[in-house]
């Protein structure tokens, strides 16, 4: 596919799987626009790109807590791109704590930013994919949008109900020619367990052992673009973790025995 002239938003762009797509995109020939609640890690990750690429890229900050900004962002962004061709969600938070100790604030925090977040950019950009009858959301959940583990209530929670959602949106705009693909990371190297809410709202701050030996993003970003330019439905991203995707699917007692034995931080 020919990225050529063609306009990705990424959220959560500052770091992570998000820096290492939209680095990707830009690789490719496409126009950027990065999204994070942090200006400063925005402008860092494209002091890092050529001047060339600099040139086709767009600084745009915005914090998916804050709801009601959220169609602003998006008048922002069509001001100066003019259309948008792929809205890439990777922004969001994790939870590492257990249903008994996580408040329902956290809880609520969560679903905040990864859920309604997530929705309020996705309703706001809707009306200009129709309009162009085309367009592409790429919707990075988790393999927990598919199976649950221990210490990630809110977290699972929250990646479940990105699927419903988008499984609804694909089915009602098939014939808009708008694309759903749903990305499904499992163990990725990324900061994510470090910026993980525990039970009180205070940030983990350790590396899980298997977080840290995950896909590099870029891998990871390297797999998603290819199901993206290929407009699967789903792509399932990491190492032997992806068996219990199937495993949910096809034997899900024994899934259920292997989740409550699991060593998990």
């Amino acid at each position: 596919m020919n990225w050529e002239g063609k306009t990705v938003w990424v959220t959560g762009a500052s770091s992570g799987i998000g820096k290492a797509a939209a680095t990707r995109w830009a690789e490719k020939g496409a126009r950027v626009i990065l999204s994070s609640r942090k200006e400063v890690g925005l402008n860092q990750v494209i002091d890092g790109w050529p001047e060339e690429r600099r040139t086709r890229a767009y600084v745009l900050p915005l914090d998916l807590s804050k709801a009601a900004e959220l169609p602003a962002k998006v008048a922002q962004a069509l001001s100066w791109a003019g259309s948008i061709d792929a809205l890439v969600h990777c922004g969001g938070i994790s939870q590492r704590s257990t249903v008994l100790e996580t408040s329902l604030e956290v809880d609520r925090r969560v679903m905040e930013v990864d859920y309604f977040g997530t929705l309020a950019l996705t309703k706001a950009l809707l009306p200009h994919f129709v309009e162009r009858q085309s367009g592409q959301f790429v919707v990075v959940t988790s393999l927990m949008g598919l199976f649950s583990s221990p210490l990630r209530s809110g977290y699972c929670g929250a990646k479940h109900a990105l699927h419903g959602f988008f499984e609804s949106l694909r089915a009602e705009h098939h014939e808009d020619g708008i694309g759903v693909t749903m990305v499904c990371p499992g163990f990725i190297h990324t900061n994510i367990s470090m910026n993980a809410v525990v039970g009180d709202g205070s940030q983990q701050g350790t590396m899980d052992a298997k977080t840290g030996a995950g896909l590099s993003p870029e891998a990871c970003a390297e797999k998603m673009i290819r199901a993206v330019e290929r407009r699967k439905a789903e792509v399932l991203i990491g190492r032997f973790e992806i068996v219990g995707a199937y495993l949910k699917r096809f034997a899900p007692g024994l899934m259920r025995r292997i989740v409550r034995k699991a060593a998990v931080t």
